[in-house]
């Protein structure tokens, strides 16, 4: 079974470096290639089994990653030492993937100020003056950003992945099963029910089976963008935590159309 999907959560390759640098708390203009490039591929090889339509752009930026790094590991000759370092400190071949990060990020900043600005406005209103003691405050929840980016879900899917690899049975049968996003939306609201509400992200996928396992993280995303569920992480590179919000605990099958 193919799949061929676009999800409006991954916004490109520039953002998942930017991202891969905050969480690895890196210094932008002192890239470490070989680390941030490792922990790239990881990721793209879980869009590669996720088969998004946009991958492609993620694969043009490892290529980029991987021409920097083996420039990086050329062999210095001791003879001529100091021409070479001069000539390296004055074409670093990381300046211009470090300018494109430092101009991206420049523009994603003021894209979330300007969304902030939005956001302020859109709470002002021109109208007559009306009596408000009769209604309830506004939750301090109703609109906190998720805590866990489309990218950590994607980091803890491709561990996920390894993790059923070393379990997969050496002989398989092959059979084809269709699977809807919208059964899966249902069978993971149900399955947090029957855990109280919160469990960790790994325990929504106990198929091993391919196409079960992309169809149940794309409708993970997608109740994470109906704000069906939140999922956080204590601190970088634990487990994540899934939750069912308390105001969708009454959601039915129909809910998800």
């Amino acid at each position: 079974m193919s799949y061929e999907v676009k999800v409006e959560a991954f916004e490109g390759p520039l953002d998942l470096l930017l991202h891969l640098i905050h969480r690895l708390e890196i210094d932008i203009y002192d890239i470490p290639v070989s680390q941030i490039t490792t922990q790239y591929m990881e990721h793209i090889r879980a869009l590669q089994v996720l088969e998004l339509n946009e991958a492609s752009e993620y694969l043009v930026m490892a290529a980029t990653l991987l021409a920097i790094k083996s420039k990086m590991l050329l062999p210095v000759h001791e003879g001529d030492l100091e021409d070479i370092e001069y000539e390296f400190d004055e074409q670093d071949p990381r300046d211009e993937l470090v300018n494109r990060l430092v101009e991206y990020r420049k523009y994603k900043e003021a894209s979330v100020k300007l969304k902030e600005l939005e956001s302020n406005r859109s709470a002002i209103f021109t109208k007559a003056p009306m009596d408000l003691s009769g209604l309830q405050p506004a939750s301090a929840d109703d609109n906190l950003d998720l805590e866990v980016n489309a990218y950590d879900m994607l980091g803890a899917f491709q561990k996920m992945l390894r993790r059923k690899q070393l379990k997969a049975p050496l002989s398989a049968r092959v059979a084809r099963q269709e699977v809807s996003i919208k059964d899966q939306m249902t069978s993971i609201v149900n399955r947090l029910k029957a855990a109280k509400g919160r469990t960790p992200f790994t325990e929504l996928f106990p198929s091993d089976d391919k196409a079960v396992l992309v169809v149940s993280f794309l409708s993970v995303l997608e109740l994470m963008k109906r704000q069906v569920i939140q999922v956080e992480q204590e601190k970088n590179f634990t487990d994540l935590m899934v939750e069912l919000k308390k105001e969708t605990w009454e959601y039915e099958d129909d809910s998800f159309e």
